[in-house]
């Protein structure tokens, strides 16, 4: 698939971090001339550019403020002011913000070894920052304020609600515009917008969090898991499927409830509290402790697509990409640990073969052991770490070292996926655990007669179905490819009276290899119906008329293609079957 742009990550790119860090500041001084009785939280770069969180004191920015708050920036900007630096000491720095809460907080809270703390100022204004920042205001003339919304102090509910301005900066006016084109091509591709326009998916007032899958995106799920399926049956999978709701004893075994059951969904059974599973693998654990299991069983691969149940709070629900219930395509393999490296290489090219279906690139990232809380030895930390490394440039790949980002029981392996616009998602995963075998007291015989502990690895390939369909509908624009379309085929007879026997015949020669195939005999002109047809992203537009009448041929347009092409009946049918079969992507 021919990707249209490249939106670049700007919190990754080390020269626009800093470009961006300090038009925060810009805005925050505009901001302050504008409204002077404004206070500042915290001006971050984030992937897409930088914001500012601010408090208003009563007043309120609005979308059409944001224009006049641009024009102060570039005044500012134009009056060409040194950025300058600024290293005082914590006593210092208290009175210096000592009318500001918001500053206060953060140098209350400041780590112990941050004996002298920085500021940087910039004509009439001074912002606390670690920095670095650009030499001067007038190096920030490319700059678009985005948009604005609340977010709570610290991210908490429970505290005021202040205003986020966003917005980008680019070293030229061409960046700029191609990367605000780019924007514009993303809010096009909105998964929330193309869902309702494509009937896939709706939400309810009467369930937040909850999404309903409607016809159309009913046959992309079932045909994603279908596809899951036949994959992991071909690798060797074994299927199960494990109880959405189960007892608080479980969870606190596993060790859920006392690092998330603020999260969990609860319910009182028979005098006893169970919960909704935010987690299958516990659920696992129990189905790999049901039976006795012997060295030559491993690696032992157990697959399930489980529903479970998280508790987001209501600010971060975000169409299919923040959802309170999700299907996880989990997967828990049981290895010896001298199984370990070869069991990673078969699962990072079995990655790679589901992602390559999708014209989905990615890139790896190995995060380590947490310098503080992680549990087991450090010499098994070394070699688990090194085993996973050593694996991925085995299978082929490269993988970024991402220092103390493991998770406290096992370093893991994070698939960062690539879309048509460059956007990158955290979806795959491979994480090898040393907490829930040893929690659960997991065995198998070993070829001395003795009882050994399993090697585990969780893993996810789509991450979730929900999110990974709302990154598909993203990635493709909502044209998907044939295999994945809801409607794959659309004939539209030229003429009701004339030609609806033949689009009928065509349409049942289709429907014979269960092809999802419709005719439009509507009684409506043909331009209109044709319309329609791409309105609704069809990849395969048929319009039947005499000539095709006469020698039993076909006129097939593709969706986004302008030419046509006419065909034999029999070997339309024949190449649509082949493509379906292949999951062949479109051209």
């Amino acid at each position: 698939m021919e990707r249209i742009g490249f939106i670049i990550n700007i919190k990754e790119n080390e020269q626009l971090h800093v470009l961006n860090h300090s038009c925060a500041h810009l805005l925050a001084q505009a901001v302050k001339h504008l409204y002077p009785n404004a206070k500042f939280w915290v001006g971050p770069v984030i992937n897409e550019g930088f914001y500012y969180d601010i408090d208003l004191d009563g007043e309120e920015i609005k979308e059409e403020d944001l224009p006049k708050i641009e024009k102060e920036m570039k005044k500012i900007a134009k009056d060409g002011k040194r950025i300058v630096r600024h290293e005082i000491s914590k006593e210092e720095a208290l009175e210096m913000f000592k009318d500001d809460p918001y500053k206060i907080d953060l140098i209350n809270n400041m780590d112990e070894a941050d004996t002298v703390i920085s500021c940087y100022t910039q004509g009439d204004f001074t912002d606390l920052c670690r920095g670095p920042h650009v030499e001067s205001v007038k190096l920030l003339k490319n700059f678009k304020l985005l948009k604005v919304s609340g977010a709570y102090w610290k991210g908490d509910a429970n505290n005021k609600m202040l205003q986020r301005i966003y917005g980008v900066c680019f070293n030229t006016p061409e960046e700029l515009e191609e990367h605000l084109h780019l924007l514009e091509e993303a809010k096009k591709r909105d998964h929330k917008k193309l869902g309702r326009e494509l009937e896939l998916f709706m939400m309810s007032e009467y369930g937040p969090g909850f999404p309903f899958f409607l016809p159309n995106g009913m046959i992309i799920r079932n045909e994603l898991e279908n596809f899951w399926y036949q994959e992991h049956t071909k690798e060797g999978y074994q299927f199960i499927k494990t109880p959405i709701m189960m007892s608080k004893e479980l969870w606190e075994l596993s060790g859920h409830w006392a690092n998330y059951s603020e999260n969990m969904y609860t319910s009182e059974i028979d005098d006893r509290t169970f919960c909704i599973k935010p987690m299958n693998c516990p659920g696992g654990m129990l189905v790999y402790k049901n039976g006795l299991h012997s060295y030559k069983d491993l690696p032992l691969r157990i697959g399930e697509l489980g529903q479970v149940h998280r508790h987001e709070a209501s600010g971060a629900l975000n169409g299919l990409f923040r959802v309170r219930t999700f299907t996880q395509d989990d997967a828990h393999i049981f290895m010896r640990e001298d199984q370990i490296e070869e069991e990673v290489i078969r699962l990072i090219k079995f990655i790679d073969r589901i992602y390559a279906i999708f014209g989905l690139k990615y890139t790896i990232e190995l995060s380590t052991r947490p310098e503080k809380k992680f549990i087991g030895d450090i010499a098994i930390w070394d070699k688990s770490e090194k085993a996973l490394e050593h694996a991925c440039h085995a299978a082929g790949k490269d993988c970024k070292i991402n220092p103390g980002d493991g998770a406290f029981y096992g370093p893991k392996l994070d698939f960062h996926l690539i879309d048509s616009l460059g956007r990158e998602w955290q979806c795959g995963t491979i994480q090898l655990d040393m907490n829930l075998p040893e929690r659960f007291d997991l065995t198998y015989i070993d070829s001395d007669g003795t009882k050994k502990r399993p090697i585990m690895l969780h893993r996810v390939i789509y991450g979730s179905i929900e999110r990974f369909i709302g990154i598909l509908i993203e990635h493709f624009a909502g044209a998907f490819p044939l295999w994945l379309a809801p409607k794959q085929v659309i004939i539209i007879p030229v003429h009701h009276e004339n030609h609806l026997a033949y689009a009928n015949k065509v349409k049942e020669a289709l429907e014979a290899y269960n092809v999802r195939v419709s005719v439009d005999d509507r009684n409506e002109k043909l331009g209109y119906r044709i319309r329609e047809a791409q309105i609704h992203k069809i990849p395969v537009e048929v319009v039947v008329g005499d000539t095709d009448q006469n020698e039993q041929i076909v006129t097939v347009r593709r969706f986004g293609k302008k030419d046509e092409i006419k065909m034999s009946l029999n070997d339309f049918v024949e190449s649509i079957v082949e493509e379906i079969k292949q999951k062949r992507l479109a051209e």
